[in-house]
């Protein structure tokens, strides 16, 4: 398979991204209401998820080489009798952006566009997580959309759709683009094309003493109280940042924090690659190193899993090397 011209596929991932922040604001408008938190109703994040996935699917497949999508989801619940009220409320969100002349089974069959499980005679695929971070889109805060684009193995291109981060202008929403070797940029998230783009950097800090985390909100996520007996040991005395989704690696991207550790919580779990592809790309490109906690790269050619590492530690690069000795104190990494 020829490689690929990334500055093509950047601008084909930038459309889709955007297209999905905007049915994922849509939706934030108009589902998510008092009631709704009350009852703790995820019918909210259910309707766009499908929809957002729908939507860079679609856009994928009419502006990108690469055909193969590794999704979270698929379509095979909203096909199910019992889901007509879902499955309209997903269509009517897709139908406001690709138009009113989109059948009920188009947009189920974008969404399954994501089901492929890679293997080596998929090279080349896309991996989408059509909103990562879901409490905190029914929060009214962080969530992102996060598309990466994989070839052997390697992440070679990420964008981060964060429609709550604010921008390069300073207004709410941005867009984090990262290519292998291109660097990594913000840009706003209504902008078009590459307009209103800035590049970032990781901060330069190298003592850990003047570093900031960032960690997961949900304590389910990542083990909090050792990323304290951590923070301790490496003198670290700076309030954690907390945000949900790959926003963390956006917010060490741009330097506004230099560690983001997701500790494991069970020595089985094996982390998922979209949820972090199109992070890991942006934090590297700003000058960031990621690795898990044993200090491995992010190994991506292994399905949907990554199955030979466990943990993922991002940091500003300086200080990567004692946080990794930090961490082995703390946690089990053999």
């Amino acid at each position: 398979m020829p490689k690929l011209e990334l500055t093509s596929e950047l601008e084909a991932a930038v459309s889709a991204v955007r297209d999905a922040a905007s049915v994922c604001l849509s939706v934030q408008k108009n589902l998510i209401t008092a009631a709704t938190l009350e009852k703790k109703d995820r019918s909210p994040v259910t309707v766009a998820d499908f929809a957002s996935q729908a939507l860079v699917c679609s856009s994928l497949a009419r502006s990108s080489k690469v055909g193969a999508v590794v999704g979270e989801e698929d379509a095979a619940e909203l096909r199910e009798a019992d889901a007509e009220e879902t499955r309209d409320k997903v269509v009517e969100h897709v139908r406001n952006v690709r138009g009113a002349g989109i059948s009920a089974d188009q947009a189920l069959d974008w969404i399954d566009l994501g089901g492929v499980t890679p293997d080596h005679s998929t090279p080349q695929y896309w991996t989408l997580d059509p909103i990562d971070g879901t409490k905190g889109f029914l929060r009214g805060e962080q969530y992102a959309i996060a598309l990466g684009l994989l070839e052997h193995g390697r992440v070679v291109l990420g964008v981060l759709g964060c429609p709550n981060l604010p921008g390069p202008d300073g207004q709410p929403g941005c867009l984090l683009t990262a290519t292998r070797g291109g660097g990594a940029q913000i840009r706003p998230l209504t902008a078009s094309g590459a307009d209103g783009a800035v590049k970032i950097r990781v901060s330069e800090i190298a003592d850990t003493a003047a570093a900031r985390f960032c960690e997961s909100v949900e304590s389910g996520h990542s083990d909090q109280d050792q990323s304290a007996q951590i923070a301790r040991a490496l003198n670290i005395t700076e309030e954690p940042v907390r945000v949900d989704s790959q926003c963390k690696y956006a917010i060490v991207g741009q330097g506004q924090a230099q560690i983001y550790l997701r500790l494991p919580t069970r020595k089985d779990y094996r982390e998922k690659i979209w949820d972090h592809a199109a992070g890991l790309i942006v934090v590297e490109e700003a000058g960031g190193r990621v690795t898990d906690v044993r200090g491995h790269d992010l190994d991506f050619g292994h399905g949907r899993q990554l199955e030979n590492n466990s943990g993922v530690i991002a940091t500003n690069g300086p200080i990567h090397d004692e946080v990794l000795s930090a961490v082995a104190r703390f946690v089990d990494v053999s």
